[in-house]
């Protein structure tokens, strides 16, 4: 039986840990760290990036760095939360065909003519985050990871809890 995961997807920065020998144990990324940044960039080469090497070129790629993503999820784009994030947002957000949000991700020019970018929902950037911290989790113990508990805080309402379980199907979890 694999391990069930827990998660803390933070807005900042997010963490994992299993139960072992009854007491929570923190497993570190493949950086070596006990937590992980919640960012997201495409790099100007146009290869993605997750963690510590999106944070490091956030200033340098402010447009193609996402960052905050967990206040996004769940609302939709009329939302006066979204609408007062909207304002100091380095990257571009817009409304989804469904009244959501979207978030350009991958907007840099590249030498072979490509990088025209993506329109992406949270749901989707939160995955990316959620599958580096699972796949440095199979490294780590050498075991595929499945099931994952996934910490939301007690005022979100169904709709985030939703988009939250819904970013942990993307990425591949089977979220309890």
């Amino acid at each position: 039986m694999s391990k069930i995961i827990g998660i803390d997807l933070g807005t900042t920065n997010s963490a994992v840990a299993f139960i072992e020998g009854g007491a929570p144990k923190i497993i570190e990324n493949s950086e070596g760290a006990r937590t992980t940044p919640s960012v997201v960039a495409v790099a100007k080469n146009g290869d993605r990036l997750v963690g510590l090497l999106a944070k490091r070129q956030a200033v340098t790629n402010p447009e193609n760095t996402i960052y905050g993503i967990k206040r996004f999820m769940g609302h939709n784009f009329e939302d006066p939360e979204v609408q007062k994030d909207l304002k100091n947002s380095s990257f571009k957000i817009q409304k989804g065909a469904n009244g959501g949000v979207e978030i350009k991700i991958g907007d840099s020019p590249r030498a072979d003519g490509g990088g025209a970018g993506k329109w992406m929902r949270p749901e989707e950037i939160s995955a990316m985050i959620l599958g580096k911290i699972k796949a440095d989790v199979e490294a780590k113990t050498g075991e595929k990871i499945t099931e994952a508990v996934i910490n939301v805080p007690a005022y979100y309402n169904d709709a985030q809890r939703n988009a939250t379980k819904d970013a942990g199907m993307i990425a591949g979890l089977d979220v309890k």
